[in-house]
């Protein structure tokens, strides 16, 4: 594949201990293209998803396809508390080549189903928001016809935008509803932190036609702790799987400058975190990305040690 680029050792940065005490130490450099062994062990897949060209289409700011190198920068810095037997595989990036954004997200779905056949979880480091369809499409084709998977969006968009002109950042979960409306499946979906200054009536309208679930800003927080909690066990209990989004715009600009779509009326990390062990603890969850860090606007890396920190949090959390 043209567009396959492969791990770079000075995206791990960091301290060296000598005995694995950093990430930058425990990573390994691996290739998509060559077979890598089944691992009985926890095996966590980084891939990164290099694009901003459902950005650009979606009439945002571009950049956000520096953004998976990025986060390897701040993620290698951090302590490793895995146990030696616990895999941690980079496979470098998914490049995209020219406006080409639907071929890449196949090869998106093709890669991720490749890594959960290898009973390997898959982490997807964003890039824009349009690699949900090709994320999602993967677990599709690694489980039975029979299974539910159940998506939840961190985000402060519903990306229920229609396609008639293209995919970009806006239409994946769209994209998704109207081929579970074709197929008479179920459209599992909940949008946690969505905002009406992000969101026109018509996207709360199509939410509300096609029955996906969603939560407020104002009633994402800690402060409404409890419901949260309560509106994730309900939607975890109705569903056989979760794929986990991340979409870095969600939070304030406070936390998360450097992103595709910045506003300082987002949620705090620490209702994600809350969230996440929720998720997590479920051991429903399959996959996971974080998406939409733009390094361009980024102030001292704050957004990438967001995205580093969260993605620690889980790996270590699923380990």
């Amino acid at each position: 594949m043209s567009n396959y680029k492969l791990p770079k050792k000075e995206n791990w940065i960091g301290r060296s201990s000598g005995h694995q005490l950093y990430l930058n130490e425990k990573v390994e450099l691996s290739n998509i293209t060559s077979k890598f062994p089944f691992n009985s062990h926890k095996t966590f897949a980084l891939l990164g998803y290099s694009s901003d060209e459902g950005v650009r289409r979606n009439q945002g700011r571009v950049g956000a396809k520096f953004g998976p190198d990025s986060i390897r920068k701040q993620l290698g810095k951090m302590p490793n508390h895995l146990t030696q037997e616990t895999k941690l595989l980079d496979f470098g990036n998914l490049e995209c080549n020219g406006q080409e954004l639907e071929n890449l997200q196949k090869q998106l779905s093709n890669t991720v189903k490749m890594f959960l056949d290898k009973n390997t979880i898959p982490i997807i480091l964003g890039g824009s928001h349009d690699l949900a369809y090709g994320h999602y499409h993967g677990l599709l084709q690694h489980l039975p016809k029979n299974k539910t998977i159940g998506i939840i969006n961190f985000d402060a968009h519903f990306d229920l935008r229609p396609n008639t002109d293209g995919n970009n950042s806006g239409t994946p979960f769209y994209q998704l509803a109207m081929e579970h409306r074709v197929q008479g499946t179920p459209f599992k979906y909940l949008a946690l932190g969505v905002r009406k200054d992000a969101n026109t009536k018509d996207l709360y309208d199509f939410a509300e036609a096609n029955q996906a679930f969603y939560l407020q800003r104002k009633y994402f927080c800690m402060t409404h702790a409890e419901h949260v909690e309560l509106r994730l066990i309900q939607f975890i209990e109705d569903v056989d799987y979760l794929y986990t989004t991340i979409d870095l715009d969600g939070f304030s600009s406070a936390y998360a400058p450097g992103v595709s779509a910045a506003s300082p009326m987002g949620f705090s990390p620490d209702i994600v975190l809350k969230s996440l062990k929720l998720i997590i603890e479920s051991e429903k969850l399959m996959a996971l990305d974080v998406v939409e860090l733009n390094p361009n606007y980024d102030i001292d890396d704050q957004t990438a040690k967001l995205a580093a920190s969260l993605i620690h949090y889980a790996i270590h959390k699923l380990a």
